[in-house]
């Protein structure tokens, strides 16, 4: 980011004019593929020979499902693209994947349950408008998926972009920490939907009951719920029950004569490493006993990288909790932007998340773990389930997908206006309606670039290239 301490507000309002003249708004609505881009085939191949092996096929097998589905698989392909679009040399803390399922509820250390951005793998500072693109893009093919005519479409990606603008230039006029400390709580999503209803109707009615039944149900998964579902006893101890390839207990995975014969040692070593990287000086894991470790697959575009399940309990079996220690690789857009200041990429996943999302896990931390393959590998620790939910993006409406992409793009804009620049790119974005109307014309563009990839997956399983397991 540049230092803006020194600046005032009217320098920096001057900045975002000057990037207006360099990358004019009009510039973002054009992309055509280069002449020299690289095959997007070949990019997931190269992701893929970093990752296990016998669950390559399952991601391939996920993405195959839908354009949309591909899509949330095809973060490096959009990040390889975005590259070589204009830049208006404004920078933010970037999620990187800021598609609109990567947006959903949680819970808040002060058990209030929030609506924020909830994936980080790929964070890295940026162009505030690659996020931008990616969300936009999204909805624009999920109301493909969907079924909505072309009118619509435009409309929600552009109420989406509308909404960004408006929530960055609030932004740019409150005083600092009112920026930071701005968020968006479960029972304000309900009143935007309910006021959505009031004034407009035009059957809206279903999408606030849908939300409150998103809400309820993310009300219930917390470990409790997982414990229930996911574990048995075995030998008087309680063991994370076997679901290949989707859930593998570590003791069917382990190679006789590693360390790892020995798990409950080599995963107490690494907790205490864990333990260091948490913020609080008195912690509640230190409360808790491990008891069992499960990899276990996660997502769409992640799947294949290694993920695992660690169950702990506290004061007795009723008192379950489950961390999730996700590998954290490279982002995908360092290729773009340039290498991590943090030489452990599972730091720069935390980093990230501290500096964008409202509120964070009290349990997020990260550690560095040497495999049961001997590779060492960065990870990121959190917990698997507190109140977490998220949108059934493939079910939505019309009037439900707008007023989803409306609250997904104001929640961006808060997650940029933590780090950013917020009056340089608000002067940027401006009080019209060209940036937004930009934004959807790339959409569209690229939504149609999508589709092309989307087939180029589907030849490659057809020919033998690739293999896909469906069905997972």
């Amino acid at each position: 980011m540049t230092s803006t301490h020194h600046l005032t507000p009217e320098e920096r309002v001057a900045r975002g004019k000057v990037a207006r003249t360099e990358s004019p708004r009009s510039s973002h609505g054009g992309w055509e593929p280069a002449a020299d881009r690289p095959d997007p085939i070949a990019l997931l191949e190269e992701q893929a020979e970093s990752r296990v092996p016998e669950l390559v096929p399952v991601r391939y097998g996920r993405m195959l499902d839908s354009p949309f589905t591909f899509y949330r698989g095809a973060a490096l392909i959009m990040s390889s693209d975005l590259a070589s679009t204009p830049r208006t040399g404004l920078n933010v803390q970037l999620c990187g994947d800021a598609h609109l399922s990567n947006f959903g509820v949680f819970a808040s250390p002060e058990r209030q349950m929030l609506f924020d951005i909830n994936d980080f793998d790929e964070t890295l500072p940026g162009p505030w408008e690659w996020d931008v693109k990616r969300l936009a893009a999204s909805l624009e093919i999920a109301g493909r998926d969907r079924g909505f005519e072309r009118p619509d479409r435009r409309a929600i990606v552009m109420a989406g972009v509308r909404e960004y603008r408006d929530v960055l230039r609030q932004a740019a006029g409150m005083r600092t920490l009112d920026a930071w400390y701005a968020h968006v709580l479960a029972e304000d999503v309900r009143d935007w939907v309910r006021s959505e209803v009031t004034e407009k109707g035009r059957g809206k009615e279903r999408e606030l009951r849908r939300t409150d039944r998103a809400i309820e149900k993310a009300r219930t998964r917390d470990s409790v719920r997982v414990f229930s579902k996911r574990v048995d006893e075995s030998d008087g101890e309680s063991r994370i029950v076997a679901d290949p390839p989707l859930i593998v207990p570590i003791e069917d995975l382990i190679v006789p004569g590693t360390e790892w014969e020995d798990a409950q040692r080599v995963i107490r070593k690494l907790v205490e490493s864990y333990r260091r990287t948490l913020v609080h000086q008195h912690h509640p894991i230190e409360e808790f006993r491990f008891v069992h470790l499960a990899r276990k697959v996660v997502g769409v575009g992640s799947v294949g990288t290694r993920a695992w399940i660690l169950l702990f309990t506290g004061r007795d079996d009723q008192d379950p909790l489950f961390l999730q220690a996700k590998e954290a690789q490279a982002s995908v857009l360092e290729r773009s932007v340039g290498t991590s200041e943090h030489g452990h990429h599972g730091r720069r996943v935390v980093v990230g998340q501290r500096l964008m999302q409202a509120a964070s896990d009290i349990f997020l931390g990260w550690v560095r773990v040497k495999g049961l393959d001997g590779q060492t590998r960065d990870y990121y620790v959190r917990q698997l389930h507190d109140w977490k939910g998220s949108a059934d993006v493939e079910t939505m409406s019309v009037a439900g997908s707008t007023l989803y992409g409306r609250m997904c793009g104001a929640t961006l804009a808060r997650a940029h206006a933590r780090w950013g620049d917020r009056m340089a790119i608000a002067s940027y974005l401006g009080k019209g309606d060209a940036f937004d109307r930009a934004i959807a014309d790339f959409s569209a563009t690229y939504a149609d670039q999508n589709e092309r990839d989307y087939q180029a997956l589907v030849d490659a399983v057809a020919s033998g290239r690739v293999t896909a397991q469906t069905g997972l």
